[in-house]
Formats: structure tokens, C-alpha cells, sequence
């Protein structure tokens, strides 16, 4: 009697438990619908009902799971991803203010060299008459020159200058020093250019010219070139490859917590700087260099002014080429007796109709020109370091911005802590860069990352040269020019076979931004209105969490009941 009671509780034990896995809605369903939603991986990978996880390797657990390997390697795939679009998204807005200024300031160069351009030939037609529609081709070639110049070609400033006064000194000469009644011959005419260097017509006006351009384009052409390396070294840290550590570490704090039901938890926010601050810790250490780019970048802008003002240096061009040429006309007769002293007398087309231009018209007082100033290059070198300067902390506090604003739990809630769900997160929170890290209980970091050492050794270059501390010679410039990535196209961090990452982090970066950040430039604690929303409560992640332990604590008690029956 008494076998056969203990048979018949034994059996209602088992209908229980039947009941308990199989007859209520499958614990792992929510579990198949996150996976499915966010397109993790196919839903085969996931097994019907929960079960043991002792082939897991990062989301191991006592209590029996809704994960497979397979899921897991999913998983660590998609923690990947995730963090390296929120960096992205982070960083979208700065990569947009730099592109833009990029673009801004070249078209704002090749506006002004127009302007001076046509300011220039204006001033020839007023005051030289025919002179100025031979001079068109010549002033045309100077500033296209001095555009390739500043737009990063190595030009040497003084011999393109120097050029311009050359072809510029037969043109003077055949109208303006020795007129005649038809142009001097092509022969003579380049007789009297090759002279030029050794008569000097307009007296110091090239060597002037050549000063001021070099001062003020070399100042434009390392603006232009600040603002490309800036888009470098976030192109960099965007597609920045992680280390397995930290793989390893994302996946526990994001989807670890699914394998054991918990789909909406969210990491404790000291859990979550841990992590974080582990696996961007080489990227903390570009904040100083960063920092001094943005001081360095303004620097160079207050210095921007007088002889180093582009925009009044080609502004000015025409006023100086007025007074070179009427210095010349004034000192005609020394001149022309030079030029007769190494080219002969002068030697002309046969005669043709000509007007002459009088000398009455050499004296016409110039106006300089009204500028706009919305477009000058000091209003808009302005507004820009007015915006970046916002941005001057973002290195150093990026993993506490996706934490507070993308990722953690707010305060006062239960969350996760890499094994559960808790109240508050208990261990030890380390600060930034690579030295904090040492400490660090949930990311091992080993060593610097060498790609972030190459782009802080371009920041220190780059900001050597802002400050004047080193003077650019041929090619310097050249070998901060954009391009993330080495050499050969690799990024950052290591890579294994099971992460299936083998080819990433090369290729083209994309050039155009996909969308600007919502997140503010500057690290906040504001986090209200930057947090998800999840619908549910904490009682029901406390609860789900609870209930699979309990199943395996039934399954444990009812092991000797089916044994017995067995038996029996």
C-alpha cells in the first residue's frame, strides 16, 4: 500500500512538472522573438524548451538556459555590431561638422580666388586699357596656380609668382614703357621676359607677393589639412576592430541576460563603464592629443590675420599689381634703356592699327572691395570652432556617453550585472585610458592598440605644425593626408576565425553621413531623454530569472521518483 502511494505522488510530481515546461507558454518564446527581430540569426539555433548550458562558453549559468552554442556565437556577432553602430551614431555628428567645414572652406577658397581673379583684371581694363586683354591669360595661370597651392599641390610659391611678373613685364613694356605703332615680335617680346629677372621692373612687388602668399596659404592649407585628418581619425575610431576580451565581455553584458529570459534587462550602469571604458580604452588615450588639435586648430585661427589673412592677402593682389605696374611705367626710361642695353632695340609686327594707351589713366584710385561677411573665411573659421569646440572632450568620455545616454539602467532600477539581475552593481568601477585598466573586473586589457598609436602620432604632428613649433617642408603635409587604417588597409584590434570577421574593417569608409547623432557632443548625465524605454517591469525579469532556477530545483527533486518507477 505504501509502494503503491508513493507511486501515484511520484506520478503526480512528473504531471507537474510536464504541466509546468510543457503545458504553459515556452519560457524561451520571447527569447525566439528578440533573436528573430533583430535579425540575430535563423530561429533553427534556438532549442524548444530550456536546457543545459554546459556547452556554453561565455554565457554559462546554473540554472538551464535558452541558449545553444551556436546562439552564442550569434550573439557575440551582434554585440559587435551594436556597439560599433552606436560609435558611429556618436560620432556622426562631428564627422558631419568636419566634412562640411571641408567643404565649406574650399569652396569659400576657390570663391575668393575668383573675386580677386576678376578684382584684378578690372583693375587692369580701368587703368590699362588694351594691355589688360593680353594680360587675361597670365592673371588667369597665377591664380589657378595659387589654388593648386593651397588646395595641397607642393608649388613652389616664389617661382609661380615670379612667372606671373615675367610674362606679365612684355606686355608693360609694349604698351606702357616703349609703345609703338604695332606690337613688339614674339622673338623680342621673349627677349624682354627673360630680362625680367635681371632688370626688375616691378621692383620688390614679387618677392612681396610671393611672402604673403606663402604666409597666408600655408596657414589655409593647414586648415584644410587639420579638418582632413580630423575626418581620419574619427573614420578610424568608427571601424575600430575589438579586442576577444572585449567581445567576449559585450556579449555577457548584452545578450547573455537573454539566455536566461531576461530580454528587456538592462546593464547596471557600473557594470556597463566597466565594460565600456575596457574596451574603448585605447581610444580614451587620443583624448589629450584631441583636446590640443581643438586648441591648436583655434591657435592657428587667431593667427589668421593681417599678412596670414588669406582672404585679405588675394583681396589685395590687384592693389599691389596696380602699384608694380605704375612703378614700372614711372621708371620707363631706365628701363627701356636696359632692355635696348641686352635685347637690341625693340623689333615689331608690321604695322597695324593701334590705340595707345596715355599715362592720364595710370593714377585712378582703387576702392577695395566689399567683402560679404557671411562668406569671409574668418566668420566661417569662427562658427566652426564655435561647434567643435563642444566636441573637444568626446574621446574622453565616450564610453561613459553610450553608457548613460544608450546602454545602462537607470538609477533606482534592478539591471544586470554579467550573472544577474541585482539592485545595484558592487565591484570596483575603474576610470579611463589604458593605465585604469589594470584594475579592471570585467575587461583584461593588454596593451595600447598600435592603429590608435598611429593616429595620436599624426595628432601630435598635425598640432606641432598648428602651432608653428614645425615648419612644413616638400611632402610634410602630404603624409598627414587622409585615410584610415595602415598601409595596407587594416584596422585595429585582433581577430579569430570564431568571431568569422576575417576581411573586416577593410575597404572604403563611407564618405557620406548617414544620419547626425541625437546624442549631445559633450558627455551628460542627462539621461532621461536619452535612455530606451522598455514596457516591462523589474518584477517580471526578477521572476522570469527565479523561474528557471526553480525548474531545474523540480527537476532535481523528482530525479528519485522517476528512478524509482523505473524500477518498479
Amino acid at each position: 500500500m505504501a509502494v503503491l502511494l508513493l507511486r501515484t505522488d511520484c506520478i503526480f510530481f512528473l504531471a507537474c512538472f510536464c504541466g509546468l515546461a510543457f503545458g504553459n507558454p515556452n519560457r524561451c518564446d520571447e527569447v525566439r522573438k528578440v533573436f528573430q527581430l533583430r535579425q540575430i540569426g535563423p530561429n533553427q539555433l534556438l532549442p524548444l524548451s530550456p536546457r543545459l548550458g554546459s556547452d556554453l562558453q561565455v554565457c554559462m549559468s546554473k540554472n538551464q538556459t535558452c541558449c545553444t552554442k551556436k546562439m552564442e556565437e550569434k550573439y557575440q556577432l551582434a554585440a559587435r555590431r551594436d556597439i560599433q553602430n552606436l560609435i558611429q551614431t556618436s560620432s556622426s555628428s562631428l564627422k558631419f561638422l568636419m566634412s562640411r567645414n571641408v567643404a565649406a572652406f574650399q569652396e569659400t577658397f576657390e570663391v575668393l580666388m575668383k573675386q580677386a581673379e576678376n578684382h584684378t583684371n578690372a583693375v587692369l581694363q580701368d587703368s590699362y586699357g588694351n594691355m589688360a586683354d593680353q594680360a587675361v591669360g597670365p592673371v588667369r595661370e597665377l591664380f589657378t596656380d595659387i589654388s593648386l597651392f593651397l588646395l595641397g599641390s607642393e608649388h613652389n610659391v616664389d617661382e609661380l609668382v615670379q612667372r606671373f611678373f615675367d610674362a606679365l613685364f612684355p606686355l608693360v613694356y609694349n604698351h606702357l614703357i616703349n609703345p609703338g605703332l604695332s606690337d613688339i615680335s614674339p622673338g623680342y617680346a621673349e627677349c624682354v621676359r627673360s630680362s625680367s629677372r635681371v632688370v626688375r621692373p616691378f621692383s620688390g612687388a614679387p618677392g612681396l607677393l610671393s611672402d604673403q602668399i606663402a604666409r597666408s596659404g600655408v596657414s589655409g592649407k593647414l586648415l584644410l589639412q587639420a579638418l582632413h585628418l580630423g575626418i581620419e581619425v574619427i573614420n578610424t575610431t568608427d571601424h575600430l576592430q575589438l579586442s576577444r576580451e572585449c567581445r567576449r565581455a559585450l556579449l555577457k553584458m548584452h545578450y547573455c541576460p537573454h539566455c536566461q529570459g531576461l530580454t528587456q534587462s538592462k546593464p547596471c550602469m557600473g557594470y556597463c563603464l566597466n565594460v565600456m571604458r575596457g574596451c574603448l580604452a585605447s581610444m580614451a588615450e587620443i583624448d589629450t592629443h584631441w583636446r590640443e588639435f581643438v586648441r591648436s586648430l583655434e591657435g592657428l585661427s587667431a593667427r589668421m590675420h593681417g599678412p596670414q589673412d588669406l582672404e585679405q592677402v588675394l583681396l589685395g593682389v590687384h592693389t599691389l599689381l596696380h602699384d608694380a605696374v605704375g612703378h614700372a611705367q614711372k621708371n620707363g626710361p631706365r628701363l627701356s634703356a636696359q632692355v635696348h642695353k641686352l635685347c637690341g632695340p625693340p623689333s615689331r609686327r608690321p604695322t597695324q592699327s593701334v590705340s595707345i594707351q596715355h599715362s592720364s589713366r595710370e593714377l585712378i584710385p582703387l576702392q577695395v572691395p566689399v567683402r560679404v561677411s557671411g562668406d569671409s573665411l574668418a566668420v566661417r573659421r569662427r562658427d566652426f570652432l564655435n561647434s567643435l569646440r563642444l566636441y573637444r572632450t568626446y574621446y574622453g568620455g565616450l564610453a561613459d556617453q553610450l553608457c548613460v545616454s544608450e546602454l545602462a539602467s537607470s538609477d533606482g532600477l534592478s539591471c544586470w550585472n554579467g550573472t544577474d539581475i541585482v539592485k545595484s552593481y558592487t565591484l570596483r568601477v575603474v576610470g579611463n585610458g589604458i593605465k585604469a585598466q589594470a584594475a579592471n573586473p570585467e575587461v583584461k586589457v593588454k596593451e595600447s592598440d598600435p592603429v590608435i598609436n598611429q593616429i595620436i602620432d599624426k595628432l601630435k604632428h598635425i598640432n606641432q605644425l598648428l602651432q608653428g613649433k614645425s615648419i612644413p617642408k616638400l611632402g610634410t603635409l602630404d603624409q598627414i593626408e587622409t585615410g584610415s587604417g595602415d598601409a595596407e588597409g587594416r584596422y585595429s584590434g585582433d581577430c579569430d576565425d570564431e568571431d568569422g570577421c576575417g576581411g573586416s574593417g577593410g575597404g572604403e569608409i563611407k564618405s557620406k553621413v548617414q544620419r547626425v547623432s541625437k546624442l549631445s557632443p559633450d558627455v551628460t548625465s542627462d539621461r532621461n531623454h536619452h535612455h530606451h524605454h522598455y514596457p516591462s517591469a523589474e518584477g517580471s525579469e526578477m521572476g522570469r530569472s527565479k523561474s528557471l532556477g526553480l525548474t531545474g530545483s523540480i527537476f532535481v527533486f523528482i530525479l528519485p521518483c522517476i528512478q524509482m518507477l523505473l524500477g518498479l
